[in-house]
């Protein structure tokens, strides 16, 4: 990657990245609070630090500026991709389709096993608001686009190759526990931004798989999943 990034890749990958930095600290914070932190609230303060970074940034998003937004034929098939993805990702979790184990689970949980309910706002917000937006941003404005070319803010999403969505579902892969249901997520989402060529499409697929998860997550309880 040619060092120093232009501002438009700036503004894609510095919020991903204190995203990763701040997960990797609550993954590094002992879990039972004893550091005097519940690790567990860093994920609220994750939210609020990229959230404003998006908005301090969001004039720079010419993929996400009103001009832009999709068809209600286009945010249907947003809304159906996610729906489906979903589907996947909570059937693709054999030992063999996993790498590893979370960096950083979420079990929003009292001592008592009761729900801490600002918990699981904060952490549904994140993953349905916050975190479709910030990684599309990312993983298919900027690196998939990148791939093609380093003037990637130049590359239209239909005349993004084979290679360079190969290249970011890959990657996009490493940063996820469940390594198939993530190849399977990025291709789809890859699929709809080079289809209709609006990053709001994918947004929604990705919005919705998040926030249909969460809601599952807290039904079912299976919080392995967040």
């Amino acid at each position: 990657m040619t060092l120093p990034l232009s501002h438009a890749a700036r503004t894609r990958v510095i919020p991903f990245a204190v995203f990763m930095l701040m997960l990797g600290l609550r993954g590094a914070l002992p879990a039972d609070g004893s550091w005097g932190i519940d690790p567990r609230w860093i994920y609220g303060l994750t939210v609020v630090v990229v959230g404003a970074l998006l908005a301090g940034w969001w004039r720079e998003y010419g993929e996400l500026s009103a001009q832009v937004l999709p068809s209600a034929r286009e945010a249907l098939l947003g809304v159906t991709v996610g729906l489906a993805v979903f589907s996947l990702w909570i059937t693709l979790d054999a030992p063999w389709m996993q790498l590893g184990e979370p960096t950083a689970k979420f079990v929003p949980l009292d001592a008592q096993g009761q729900p801490i309910r600002p918990l699981l706002a904060v952490r549904w917000i994140g993953a349905a608001l916050v975190v479709p937006v910030m990684e599309e941003l990312f993983w298919r404005s900027f690196l998939m686009r990148w791939f093609a070319n380093e003037t990637f803010e130049g590359v239209v999403p239909q005349q993004v190759g084979l290679r360079a969505i190969v290249l970011s579902t890959f990657v996009f892969m490493l940063a996820h526990t469940l390594w198939l249901a993530a190849i399977v997520a990025g291709l789809a989402y890859a699929w709809l931004y080079v289809r209709t060529g609006k990053l709001w499409v994918p947004v929604i697929a990705h919005a919705v798989t998040n926030g249909v998860l969460g809601i599952w997550v807290v039904m079912t309880g299976n919080w392995a999943f967040w």
